[in-house]
């Protein structure tokens, strides 16, 4: 669509964006929203918690520095979902009190009804969870777009699951099957693997109608990826969405150097530090000889397989920063490790406690692998820097989505092939000896691991192109923009957004 004229363009056009109680959500909302502020005429804000806020305050102060403000309009966390104060996010809680945050969800209704109707904003870019807006959005006259923080990928296997359910069927949890109705490689899976709301056919199933109910009946979606990462199951999402006349758009916010180093950090001086001390340690190292272990906002280990991470670490022979969550706070204790481990490698490992700018790290030279649990950020900035990846611990959909890195892309390996699960208490301790076996793929010189690396490294360029002026989440972003100014425009002459 060429871009909205004048007389469609003469007001602001404010959209709210309204994420998730996650870091995985909210961040690349965030982003998002700093990529609208770019846009002339564009007043974005992000409708968000007092203690989520924190979370973003680096990125949004970043971009007005920049002459590109995203306004913040805070709403109370709910107080019903009793939690203590502070705690609001994820990635905060234990695996126990995960239904808290859920819980949360639902208690915000109210405030999301009485924010939106009291503003009334041009539009609404809201998370999949949140199926509420799209009525509340339709009652107004205004366009609902539902984000998700995952790609087409995982989407497209959910989904089927939840049509198809062919893993219904299998004799036991570590039994593999075949995902239906995919292009590409053929995909196997095993039920332990799979998100809850899969495993169990009555989990979520009144919310699963309005899930999607509230989606079917947005005005588009617009997904956290780009189109040359899952071209072919873009191409087939989108056929199954023109029935229901959708805007796909695919949109992925790369940050520049500055927005990367404080990325999720937030606000407190120990993340300040970490990162000031993880950008020494890699500055003496040599290109491509790091291998950078970081499992996201709401992965952690009990003690048992810290210690065994740390001796694969160890005898794997590979340098490496190796970030370590403490039970949910930046204070992490060390009685997992075995005697005179940080002497030993010391100079060669790099241990930092708490949270480290994941971004900036992945960007550096001298990280040449990258160790995760597949969640689909991490993914997206692995890729966008290039590195090969060696999946070791998931949950959620991470084990989706390390099918598309291993079997799909084929830029990374699996480190455990023994049973995984994505419960907490079904999880089973992966052995020093099989990270030890995942790392020394990348150090050789050539063969699989160096295959592997060449692959990943394609991809700096693709999702650079992906973003710049003209490429394919440019032109969608600036496309989804250029429809809702028209469609402000429309409103503002009495047009009703069916």
């Amino acid at each position: 669509m060429a871009l909205a004229g004048e007389e469609a363009r003469g007001a602001k056009l404010r959209v709210f964006f309204i994420p998730f109680f996650a870091s995985g959500h909210i961040i690349p909302m965030t982003d998002l929203a700093c990529l609208f502020a770019k846009r002339p005429g564009v007043e974005p804000t992000m409708v968000i918690t007092p203690a989520n806020a924190a979370l973003i305050r680096p990125t949004l102060d970043h971009s007005a520095s920049s002459g590109h403000t995203v306004q913040l309009l805070l709403y109370p966390f709910p107080s019903a979902a009793h939690l203590p104060s502070g705690i609001e996010n994820l990635g905060s809680v234990s695996s126990d009190d995960t239904w808290k945050i859920h819980k949360a969800v639902d208690l915000s209704r109210e405030a999301h009804d009485r924010i939106i109707r009291e503003h009334t904003p041009d539009a609404i870019i809201s998370d999949i969870p949140f199926w509420w807006t799209t009525a509340i959005a339709k009652d107004l006259g205004i366009p609902r777009i539902t984000f998700h923080a995952v790609g087409v990928f995982p989407q497209c296997i959910m989904n089927n699951l939840v049509k198809n359910r062919v893993h219904d069927h299998v004799p036991t949890d570590s039994h593999p099957f075949t995902i239906p109705d995919l292009p590409g490689p053929c995909i196997k899976m095993v039920k332990s693997e799979l998100p809850e709301f899969l495993k169990h056919r009555d989990h979520l199933t009144s919310a699963w109608d309005d899930l999607k109910k509230s989606q079917l009946e947005s005005y588009g979606v617009v997904v956290n990826a780009f189109y040359e990462l899952e071209h072919e199951y873009c191409v087939i999402t989108t056929e199954r969405l023109i029935a229901w006349e959708s805007l796909v758009r695919r949109t992925v916010a790369l940050c520049d150097e500055q927005g990367k180093a404080g990325r999720g950090g937030g606000e407190s001086e120990a993340a300040r530090e970490n990162r000031e001390r993880c950008m020494r340690w890699l500055g003496g190292k040599e290109a491509g000889s790091v291998l950078f272990v970081c499992f996201g906002s709401w992965c952690y280990f009990e003690d048992e397989q810290l210690r065994e991470m740390a001796l694969g670490l160890e005898a794997s022979g590979m340098e490496f920063l190796w970030v370590v969550r403490g039970d949910h706070g930046e204070h992490v204790k060390t009685e997992w490790m075995s005697e005179g481990w940080e002497e030993r490698v010391k100079g060669k490992g790099l241990v930092v406690r708490g949270w480290a700018p994941q971004a900036a790290i992945l960007d550096h030279e001298a990280v040449g692998v990258f160790m995760t649990h597949c969640g689909w950020n991490s993914l997206l900035e692995g890729l966008g820097s290039g590195k090969p990846i060696a999946d070791a611990d998931a949950v959620f959909e991470q084990f989706v989505n390390e099918r598309l890195v291993v079997e799909v892309l084929k830029v990374g390996v699996r480190v455990w092939d023994g049973f995984r699960s994505t419960f907490e208490k079904e999880k089973v301790v992966v052995p020093a000896e099989a990270i030890e076996r995942a790392v020394r793929k990348f150090m050789e010189g050539s063969g699989e691991g160096e295959e592997m690396r060449k692959r990943a490294a394609e991809w700096v360029k693709i999702a650079g192109a992906a973003v710049a002026e003209g490429g394919s989440s440019h032109k969608d972003l600036n496309s989804l923009i250029d429809d809702l100014f028209i469609l402000q425009h429309e409103r503002k002459n009495g047009k009703h957004i069916e």
